[in-house]
């Protein structure tokens, strides 16, 4: 009895173990960019230098991806990922991409509007506000985030 209840032990904690690692590893994040857009490829080594394994679609079109993923011209931005099933526009910090993926919310995904200086990839002296928003199914928005 106590060997059952011994090899059961290890088989959970096995399992919470392998649990655990697979959630520690984040998936990669498809970058649809410019080929010629320095901010986008600053914004990709933000996202290596937190970890994130990134794989850059250099593109002539970048509005297409953008209207694919059902961004709005008032959620662009110079370039649109792809995470998991979320759609990430413009310049989203890597800890709210995380956030996200941890709180699962039922949303198309996260933009950053524009290019605010200050965003990850727009690193600039003098920063300024902005704000992260959730965009929902239906496309609507709503606050996420601020920096």
């Amino acid at each position: 009895m106590i060997r059952c209840n011994r090899h059961a032990l290890v088989l959970l904690l096995g399992a919470a173990y392998m649990s655990t690692a697979a959630l520690a590893e984040d998936p990669t994040i498809s970058v649809y960019k410019s080929p010629t857009c320095t901010c986008c490829g600053k914004w990709i080594a933000h996202l290596q230098q937190e970890g994130f394994e990134v794989d850059a679609i250099d593109t002539s079109n970048p509005g297409m991806a953008k209207s694919m993923a059902g961004i709005s011209a008032e959620q662009a931005s110079c370039h649109t990922a792809r995470v998991g099933d979320y759609v990430i526009e413009g310049h989203v910090p890597a800890q709210d991409i995380r956030r996200l993926l941890t709180e699962h919310p039922d949303a198309r995904g996260l933009a950053v509007p524009g290019m605010p200086l200050g965003a990850p990839g727009m690193d600039l002296p003098s920063p300024q506000h902005y704000q992260v928003l959730l965009i929902g199914k239906d496309g609507s928005t709503s606050l996420f985030a601020e920096h």
